[in-house]
C-alpha cells in the first residue's frame, strides 16, 4: 500500500492494526526517522524495552535472513506487542522483504523498516507498496517553508506555546531541510520559554543563534562570495553528518532566490543594505553583512544561472546513477567559480 502524502503523519503516528510492515523513506532523513519512532512507538511506547524492541542494521538481515523471520514471529515474554526496526535500509533488502511479505509469520508483531531515498524503480519500495493493506510505504520528502511552518506551530502547540508570525516563518526559513534538525531546535525553544507562553523573534534569535540549524546554507553561502575551499569544507562536514544532498541542493535553491530578491531590489534603486533589511522572512542578524557584500558580486542573469544549475542538479540526482554527493558539489563549485567572474 502507498500512503498518500496528505496522510503520512497521520499513519505514521497510528498504523492500522492490519498493517505489519512499514517502510519509510526518502531524502529527508531526519523525518525518516521521527516517523520510524512514531510508527514503532504506536505498538510499544518505551522502545528501550529488550523484550518488545528488537533494532536491526539491513546488513545484519541481509547476512542472516531467517534472522528476521525468527524475530518477526519472537512473542515478548513480558507481553504485549512487539517492535523489529531494521534501519539502513536499501534495494539490497528487496529479496528478504519480499519473500517475507509472501508469508509473513502469524502475530501481531510491527516491522518498521527505515531507507534512504528510494526512486521508483527500487525493488524494495514495490514489494511492499504492492503488497496490499498489511504492509504501506510512507515518503519522507523535505518539507517546503509553508508546511514546515505549519509543523513548526504544532510543534510549539506540543509545548503549550504560540509564536509569532514573524518569528515562526523566520524558523521554517533557516530549519527547513532536515526535520530532525527542526526538532532538536524547537525542542530547545520550549525549553528555553519555560513558564511563558508566546514566542517572539527575539526569544527566537536569542536560543537558536548561529547554531547548527543555518548549516544547510553554508555550501550556498561560501558559493555565493566565490570561496571555493569553504565549499569544499563546508561539503564535507555536511555530508559526513548524512545530510541528504536534495536538502542541501534545495537549501541552496532558497539561498539564491533570496539573493536574487535582493539584487532584484537594488536594481529598482534600493541600497544593498536596504535591500537585505526588506527580505522575508528576515535575515538573521550576523548573515547580513555577508548577503550584503554578496550583491556586489552578482547580476540577475548569474543568478538566473545559478538558479538553472541548482534546480538541474537536483533533477541529475534523481534520474541518473552518478553518485548524488558528486552531482551537489560540482553544482556549488559551478556557482562559486560564477561568482568569480
Amino acid at each position: 500500500m502507498k500512503v498518500q502524502p496528505r496522510n503520512a503523519e497521520a499513519f505514521a503516528k497510528r498504523p492500522p492494526p492490519a498493517t505489519r510492515l512499514v517502510l519509510l523513506y526518502g531524502p529527508d532523513l531526519g523525518l525518516v526517522r521521527e516517523r520510524g519512532k512514531a510508527a514503532a512507538q504506536s505498538a510499544c511506547e518505551d522502545l528501550s524495552d529488550p523484550f518488545r524492541v528488537t533494532e536491526m542494521k539491513a546488513d545484519q538481515v541481509t547476512g542472516d535472513p531467517a534472522r528476521l523471520g525468527d524475530e518477526v514471529s519472537a512473542i515478548a515474554l513480558t507481553g504485549g506487542r512487539r517492535v523489529v526496526r531494521i534501519r539502513d535500509a536499501d534495494d539490497k533488502l528487496a529479496p528478504t522483504i519480499t519473500a517475507l511479505l509472501k508469508n509473513f509469520p502469524a502475530g501481531d508483531t510491527l516491522l518498521v523498516v527505515e531507507a534512504g531515498e528510494l526512486d521508483a524503480r527500487s525493488k524494495l519500495r514495490k514489494a511492499v507498496e504492492d503488497a496490499g493493506d498489511h504492509a504501506a510505504a510512507i515518503a519522507c520528502y523535505v518539507e517546503g517553508e509553508q508546511e514546515l511552518a505549519g509543523t513548526i506551530g504544532r510543534m510549539l502547540s506540543d509545548h503549550g506555546l504560540q509564536i509569532d508570525p514573524d518569528a515562526r516563518d523566520w524558523l521554517a526559513g533557516n530549519l527547513v531541510g532536515d526535520r530532525a534538525m527542526a526538532r532538536g531546535e524547537i525542542d530547545k525553544l520550549a525549553l528555553y520559554m519555560l513558564g511563558q507562553r508566546q514566542v517572539t523573534m527575539a526569544d527566537v534569535r536569542a536560543i537558536i543563534g548561529d547554531s547548527a540549524a543555518l548549516d544547510l546554507d553554508e555550501p550556498a553561502q561560501a558559493a555565493a562570495g566565490g570561496d571555493m575551499a569553504e565549499v569544499d569544507r563546508a561539503l564535507q562536514r555536511l555530508f559526513a553528518d548524512g545530510t541528504a544532498t536534495v536538502a542541501l541542493l534545495r537549501a541552496g535553491q532558497r539561498y539564491f532566490q533570496r539573493l536574487h530578491m535582493a539584487v532584484a531590489h537594488v536594481a529598482k534603486g534600493q541600497t544593498p543594505q536596504a535591500a537585505v533589511k526588506a527580505l522575508r522572512p528576515p535575515v538573521f542578524f550576523k548573515l547580513e553583512p555577508v548577503l550584503t557584500a554578496q550583491i556586489r558580486l552578482w547580476t540577475l542573469p548569474k543568478l538566473h544561472q545559478a538558479l538553472d544549475r541548482l534546480v538541474e542538479a537536483e533533477a541529475e540526482c534523481k534520474r541518473t546513477h552518478m553518485p548524488d554527493e558528486t552531482i551537489c558539489a560540482r553544482a556549488f563549485f559551478q556557482l562559486a567559480q560564477l561568482a568569480r567572474r
